[in-house]
């Protein structure tokens, strides 16, 4: 006979050639020489060296055995002391009770959401996250869930789990911040068969998402043929003169031509102009032409009226002049001061005559 001592916090399996005997709890105990005996840290998961099912015909070795059954389609979350520690998938396992407090919360895969009542600290650990399909819908958005390609439900604000299983699970989402759409290089012809190309833009919001999401495909590709047939319509009824006045009533159309088959998109057209309209390199020839022809009438009308005007005062003058000969001699003076501005010198001959004739010039006769 040996002796042995089991400790406290310990368990004590005896094995005899291989065989399962019995249990030894803490305490002395006297055992054949041919006997082995395994000893067990109580706090610690129990791992069989042997079929569990064999041990487990032992009431009393049972009854210190917790015992979980995790199927295939489950997983079990094992806590110790209310901390996690592991997840457990398919299988049968063992914890000793007493000394280590084991807590399991089971949870069914084969659902979608998790119901489980599991702190979501505990869904974002990395023995965890294998088993879980993640989602994040942001402030700005709101999202679509999709199970197995049918509409489920609409998403707010925030991180979405689900058990990852063989069902299909897909969320869409869609920004609710102002956005804006492009509609660039559109070759339209006026009334007047003039081809040009027009920059054009809209600024919209998604208002309802189950109706831009899943009644419509592609929302923003037929908002964009909305926008675009309607400003082809608007200026298909306008020549080219009529475009460039009325510039600005193009947007007012426009929005009021779209907005309500917007609506039916789940989009609401906030704002939409004109950036720019872009005219073919010969019709821009033409155009500048037309300016300059038109810049010239102007200036030779200004001409005019600045020559009438001119004639209108020399007249005047003269008439002054013909009925006042001091004012007749004075314009004389003012002349000759004028061409006497441009000689810097003067040379006479002739004598007297000459003094007779600059006495003629500023003397008035009497």
């Amino acid at each position: 006979m040996k002796r042995i001592r089991i400790n406290a916090g310990n368990v004590g399996l005896v094995f005899r050639k291989g065989d399962y005997k019995r249990v030894l709890s803490e305490g002395a105990y006297w055992v054949s020489p041919f006997d082995e005996v395994y000893e067990y840290n109580t706090s610690k998961p129990f791992y069989s060296t042997i079929e569990l099912n064999i041990l487990l015909r032992d009431a009393a070795l049972s009854a210190m055995l917790q015992v979980i059954e995790v199927k295939d389609n489950e997983i079990a979350l094992q806590y110790e002391n209310g901390n996690f520690k592991n997840v457990l998938t398919a299988g049968r396992y063992a914890y000793w009770k007493g000394a280590t407090a084991f807590t399991f919360v089971k949870a069914d895969l084969s659902k979608v959401a998790i119901t489980e009542g599991i702190d979501v600290n505990t869904l974002v650990r990395k023995e965890v996250l294998p088993f879980i399909r993640v989602f994040v819908v942001e402030a700005y958005e709101k999202g679509i869930l999709f199970v197995d390609g049918k509409f489920e439900r609409v998403l707010e604000t925030g991180v979405y789990h689900f058990w990852k299983n063989p069902i299909g699970i897909s969320v869409a989402k869609a920004d609710l911040r102002q956005l804006q759409l492009e509609i660039s290089g559109q070759e339209i012809l006026t009334k007047d068969k003039a081809a040009l190309r027009v920059n054009f833009f809209a600024q919209y919001k998604v208002e309802d998402i189950v109706k831009a999401l899943v009644d419509t495909k592609d929302y923003e590709k037929q908002l964009y043929t909305l926008m675009q047939l309607a400003l082809r319509e608007f200026v298909g009824t306008l020549s080219l003169d009529e475009l460039l006045e009325k510039k600005e009533s193009v947007s007012s159309y426009v929005l009021a031509v779209v907005k309500e088959k917007a609506a039916a998109l789940g989009v609401e057209v906030i704002d939409c102009g004109v950036r720019d309209i872009i005219l073919p390199g010969e019709m821009k020839d033409i155009m500048n032409q037309v300016l300059v022809a038109q810049k010239k009438a102007e200036a030779n009308v200004i001409m005019r009226r600045e020559e009438t005007a001119s004639t209108r005062s020399l007249l005047n003058t003269a008439k002054l002049m013909e009925e006042n000969t001091m004012l007749f001699k004075l314009k004389e003076m003012e002349y000759v001061e004028k061409i006497a501005d441009k000689i810097n010198t003067i040379s006479l001959s002739g004598g007297n005559q000459i003094i007779d004739q600059l006495k003629d010039i500023f003397v008035p006769r009497k």
